[in-house]
């Protein structure tokens, strides 16, 4: 029993080191943990989910008080989440302007169509008023003459 209780001692006392396959390899991490910690409801009182919005798997771990390189991957960890949620936050919005722009491309490509559209008409109209023009034209000519004529008619008889 004396024996058990000194392997016990010395499990609490050490820190354990764990490796994360989350980061690229060329970057190990380590997380340090003690066993001797409180119960994890107390650490995580101490911690609530700092990211509520995150995922469960991103969120920061509660980090072991008693090891400062714990206490830094828990400070990294956090401040890489937050900067995750910028960027979510940043691409949210980037979406919504996107979607604002190809809107907004839409209506102008619309009104273009529609430009060109009236501006073919205009075309067509001017050159169908340009044809109509001509052919009153030819026909005040033409009555012009035969006006002429009939006033011929009319003094020789």
């Amino acid at each position: 029993l004396l024996q058990l209780e000194q392997t016990s001692k010395n499990i609490d006392s050490s820190a354990h080191m764990i490796t994360t396959a989350r980061v690229p390899a060329d970057k190990p991490v380590r997380i340090a943990f003690s066993l001797n910690d409180s119960p994890d409801d107390a650490s995580s009182e101490n911690f609530p989910l700092a990211f509520p919005e995150l995922e469960q798997q991103l969120q920061p771990l509660p980090p072991c008080h008693d090891s400062k390189e714990s206490m830094q991957v828990y400070k990294q960890h956090c401040k890489i989440a937050e900067e995750y949620h910028e960027v979510k936050k940043e691409i949210a919005l980037l979406e919504e302007r996107k979607k604002e722009l190809i809107a907004r491309l839409e209506q102008v490509e619309k009104e273009s169509m529609d430009a060109a559209q009236l501006a073919k008409e205009y075309a067509e109209l001017t050159e169908e008023n340009r044809t109509l023009k001509l052919a009153q034209t030819q026909c005040v000519e033409q009555l012009e003459k035969l006006r002429i004529q009939y006033q011929k008619r009319q003094g020789s008889s």
